[in-house]
């Protein structure tokens, strides 16, 4: 996008003013605020979680609503190719999900299952250690963001993830929405990645702040997502976990997942 020599003027002396990277932001876009920053009042949480009913996915063989609501909200790429796949959310066989929980009496049916699986936002992510440059951190909400501009594209995050929960971004995801999905509809308010930098979910931030549920959650029509405050006594997730085991992924590993599942 080209940028006037007045708007250039705009912006040197607003930087000079100390004004901040905000207002520098709405002049080189020429616009006002992107939708979800002028939605409703924000979504606030002391600890977002999320609960997922697998046994309402069961009962819905080949639903991908929430994987398609996720993608188009975030400009998820198809590349074309399987190795190199962006991930924000997925299916995994139950037995790769929970590979720590099974036994020889597990329901057949189950073992081989697709359960929903995204990043878990820990309590205590190993893949915010590792970073180097902070690319990569966690809110005090429990939300782990990605800093794509601060991104070298190192991958240790990946390396440290025990869920494969991260994608690296092997070419220019900008160009494969249009290039493989011709459909394939871009929000223009959610930034798109470069080349060279890693992805993943972000709870949907974007949509929390203008008072929305995370598009995954929304566009679910068994409700087999259930999101929340944990901090909340009297949120929907305290109020599906006190009524209701649930298990996590890998538990045993210490990093405190916020996503629960009803098995």
């Amino acid at each position: 996008m080209g940028v006037s020599r007045r708007n250039f003027l705009k912006i040197a002396g607003i930087s000079l003013l100390g004004l901040g990277a905000k207002p520098a932001y709405d002049v080189f876009a020429g616009r006002d605020l992107p939708e979800f920053a002028q939605g409703e009042e924000a979504r606030e949480a002391k600890r977002w979680a999320m609960v997922i009913d697998t046994r309402k996915c069961r009962d819905k063989d080949g639903c991908q609503d929430c994987i398609l609501a996720c993608h188009r909200a975030h400009n998820v790429p198809d590349v074309g190719n399987s190795r190199q796949e962006i991930k924000w959310i997925w299916t995994e066989p139950y037995e790769n999900a929970f590979p720590n929980q099974e036994h020889e009496f597990l329901e057949e049916t189950l073992k081989h299952r697709p359960v929903i699986v995204l990043c878990n936002h820990c309590d205590d992510p190993p893949c915010v250690r590792v970073c180097p440059t902070k690319a990569t951190f966690k809110r005090e909400d429990g939300i782990v963001m990605m800093d794509y501009h601060r991104c070298i594209g190192c991958r240790f995050c990946m390396a440290a993830c025990p869920y494969g929960s991260r994608s690296f971004n092997w070419g220019d995801p900008r160009r494969a929405p249009k290039e493989k999905n011709p459909d394939f509809p871009t929000n223009p308010n959610f930034p798109t990645r470069t080349k060279g930098v890693v992805e993943k979910c972000n709870f949907c931030e974007e949509r929390l702040v203008a008072g929305l549920l995370p598009a995954c959650v929304e566009a679910c029509k068994e409700k087999a997502l259930i999101f929340g405050d944990l901090g909340n006594p009297d949120s929907d997730v305290r109020k599906v976990l006190r009524s209701h085991y649930t298990i996590r992924r890998k538990p045993g590993l210490g990093t405190g997942p916020a996503i629960y599942y009803i098995v």
